[in-house]
């Protein structure tokens, strides 16, 4: 069958070096919609080297390293890219990322689940540099159609909402232009700019990407819950819910618990519909 388990999991570890400096990173930032107002001091760590940081979620592009792609074509994958989605993203900092760094990426197949009617497979992404390790990051891939070899279904991932409201509540514009930017960070697929390979795909015009998605919440997180600190993350994981177009707004919800920060988005634009979900950034 197309996925060999087994096979997958047993497969050596891919192996690579990667490397960033502070253009890579300030690019990064503006393909989220950083730099708004430009002269706003709080904006400007996204934006100005001198005064630079790095927001966490930079990891999924470090090294513009496209490392989901690159573990689909692990020993044992062999799957139809028309039938993959990218269902979920998790992000373990070990301490906070430099802004210019050089370091060792490794890549492997961590776990495969069968949900059924289609299978997840899990690729982990270790990263280090001289000092030591610097992230871990998994995504979880679904690929439809080739669930049903009698695999472990894997764990569940649901977290549960406070029936209480939001302690806050965020509204972030999508620029029109914003995918296009955002693509430059490494994320090539026509699916975010080319109207006709949209409509293909079975959408009016093309989507923002799900990790720019990914990325704009965590900084509404940082820049309100956690006082703009980028030190203050640990862990950051969501599950991508549904989609959200270029020029459309997110709104994101926030619980404050205990080292913690729960998060629900959905789009403005559509009646809320989900765009991620089982969203926690856990802190110190």
């Amino acid at each position: 069958m197309p996925i060999d388990a087994a096979r997958a999991l047993a497969a050596d570890p891919r192996q690579g070096e990667i490397a960033w400096d502070h253009k890579d990173i300030q690019l990064y930032h503006l393909g989220l919609g950083a730099g708004l107002p430009a002269t706003d001091p709080d904006e400007l760590r996204y934006t100005l080297e001198s005064k630079l940081h790095v927001l966490p979620s930079f990891a999924t592009v470090a090294g513009a390293g496209m490392a989901m792609m690159g573990g689909l074509a692990a020993p044992g994958i062999e799957v139809n890219l028309a039938h993959v989605l990218h269902g979920g993203q998790s992000i373990e900092l070990h301490r906070p990322i430099p802004v210019k760094g050089q370091a060792a990426s490794t890549a492997k197949v961590a776990a495969v689940y069968d949900k059924g009617k289609a299978a997840v497979v899990v690729l982990r992404t270790e990263v280090a540099d001289a000092d030591g390790p610097l992230w871990t990051s998994d995504a979880s891939i679904f690929v439809r159609g080739e669930g049903g070899f009698g695999g472990d279904r894997g764990p569940s991932v649901k977290t549960e909402q406070p029936e209480r409201a939001p302690d806050r509540v965020e509204e972030r514009t999508i620029r029109e232009e914003q995918a296009l930017l955002y693509r430059l960070s490494g994320d090539w697929n026509p699916l975010h700019a080319d109207p006709e390979f949209a409509k293909l795909a079975g959408f009016d015009r093309p989507i923002l990407h799900g990790l720019c998605s990914y990325g704009m919440t965590l900084k509404a997180v940082v820049d309100t819950a956690l006082g703009g600190d980028v030190s203050r993350v640990r862990a950051y994981r969501t599950r991508f819910a549904g989609i959200v177009f270029p020029g459309e707004t997110l709104r994101i919800r926030m619980w404050q618990e205990p080292a913690r920060v729960l998060v629900s988005v959905t789009a403005v634009d559509r009646d809320d519909a989900p765009v991620l979900a089982d969203t926690v950034v856990e802190h110190q």
